[in-house]
């Protein structure tokens, strides 16, 4: 059987989700659902999920929210009367939505958490309805009835392991089972929601509970393609890719499939099938644990994201210091910080970090307490900083690679700040000032799939 998700996009209005249904239908091993929250319309659109978003602020903030609750009753009342789904079940979503500022919140950022997982939650229960209303046997299944336990962070929650026998009860279903993505709840009950963009998760997770045979993902594009149509028109797209591919350049920028979603599939060994709702005919790309060797391109895709920083450190003889990355990895550890990489050189180290995790308070705080206890003769945070990735299995085969990739850069005017090749194999990193960044793309296409 098969458990497809969708995303967004491919449920913002009636139009599209009649696309969605045709997609239901022309396959009856699509018997798990995972739907998104309403996406944009149109360019200049505001997703659901941003609309709750601003309801939750408004809502903490005691101001009004008359307005922003009709906008987001009107987004679903116009997907329902596209169906004409009756008003006894449409009466019951508008009802939650005007209610969500009347329930019980341990504090503000369980209820922002549970402001946002209501996007998927009450699309769920009108997708089922529709669903209905046309003719299918399915019914909705919230994430308590299915078992999905998580831990206890309101915003980044993680899936807790043991959940999955409870998901596999539901393998036996004959019925299409329409599952909101997004969010689970605690042992205590409440909602908890996963990263932004965590629907792809929740399919990942239903589809390894299940064990299902494949995962669709749904999404607005034909393919996972070698670089950003948005840098470079008409890219080469991917066939197949290993789910380490994936993985690298997810992390690295590919905003197509949830990094942290592959996690399940890989455990669960189930191969991903990414395509499109608005040309579901396509082959799309299939994710999965091999793939055949590409004489074609040594390098499957390069990616590039901004929203890294690093702490430059300098100090003679740091080398001959035990114990002297220790220290600042305890001291990274006393704040809950974690860092992405470390290169280092005999009297230097850079140290690479998401910069979502830090404030200007906390950098200056980091920065006061290595000093005082590794004494560097240099200390400086640097945010002017992007991450590219090279990536493809077939690196590993061929030699040249790394001379290549730099030479094209070097032809572009582009500065190396760090590089960095993984002991896979199969990715090369490079850092850059965010100004050469799409640049940086750019020349890196053209030399490995345009020469």
């Amino acid at each position: 059987m098969k458990v497809i998700k969708f995303g967004g996009s491919s449920l913002a209005n009636s139009t599209q989700l009649k696309k969605v249904l045709s997609i239901v239908k022309a396959d009856d091993q699509r018997r798990y659902v995972i739907v998104s929250a309403p996406g944009k319309r149109f360019d200049g659109d505001t997703k659901v999920t941003d609309l709750l978003i601003q309801y939750a602020r408004l809502t903490i903030h005691h101001q009004a929210t008359t307005a922003i609750v009709q906008t987001i009753i009107d987004r679903y009342a116009e997907i329902g009367h596209g169906f004409n789904v009756p008003e006894a079940q449409l009466t019951p979503i508008f009802t939650t939505i005007k209610n969500l500022p009347n329930q019980p919140y341990a504090d503000n950022t369980y209820l922002m958490a549970a402001f946002k997982a209501h996007g998927e939650r009450l699309n769920a229960q009108l997708v089922a309805a529709v669903f209905q209303q046309t003719g299918l046997d399915a019914r909705y299944l919230d994430p308590k009835d299915a078992g999905m336990v998580v831990t206890d962070v309101p915003d980044d929650a993680q899936f807790i392991a043991s959940s999955y026998a409870n998901l596999a009860k539901w393998a036996a279903s004959e019925q299409i089972l329409v599952i909101p993505g997004f969010f689970a709840y605690n042992r205590n009950g409440q909602i908890c929601t996963f990263s932004r963009g965590g629907s792809d998760i929740t399919g990942a997770i239903v589809a390894r509970g299940v064990q299902a045979d494949r995962y669709e993902n749904f999404t607005d594009v034909d393919a996972i393609y070698a670089v950003n149509p948005k840098l470079v028109h008409q890219p080469a797209a991917i066939s197949e890719m290993t789910f380490r591919e994936m993985r690298e350049l997810s992390y690295a920028g590919f905003s197509v499939f949830h990094d942290e979603a592959l996690i399940p599939a890989i455990e669960g060994n189930i191969t991903v099938n990414v395509k499109n709702t608005n040309h579901p005919e396509a082959p799309g790309t299939l994710i999965k644990s091999t793939r055949a060797s590409n004489t074609t391109y040594p390098v499957t895709g390069i990616a590039s994201s901004s929203s890294f920083c690093s702490l430059y450190l300098r100090k003679y003889l740091l080398n001959k210091e035990v114990g002297f990355g220790r220290k600042i990895l305890t001291i990274l550890e006393d704040h809950h910080v974690s860092y992405e990489h470390m290169p280092s050189g005999i009297d230097d180290l850079t140290i690479i970090f998401d910069e979502h995790q830090l404030t200007t308070a906390l950098e200056t705080e980091l920065t006061a307490e290595i000093a005082a206890a590794v004494q560097p003769d240099e200390l400086y945070f640097t945010h002017d900083y992007s991450i590219l990735m090279l990536v493809g299995e077939n690196m590993r085969n061929r030699v040249g690679i790394m001379s290549r990739a730099a030479t094209a850069l070097a032809q572009h005017a582009i500065k190396l700040i760090m590089v960095n090749q993984g002991a896979s194999e199969i990715s090369i990193m490079f850092g850059v000032h965010d100004r050469d960044a799409d640049q940086a793309v750019i020349a890196l296409y053209h030399e490995f799939f345009k020469a």
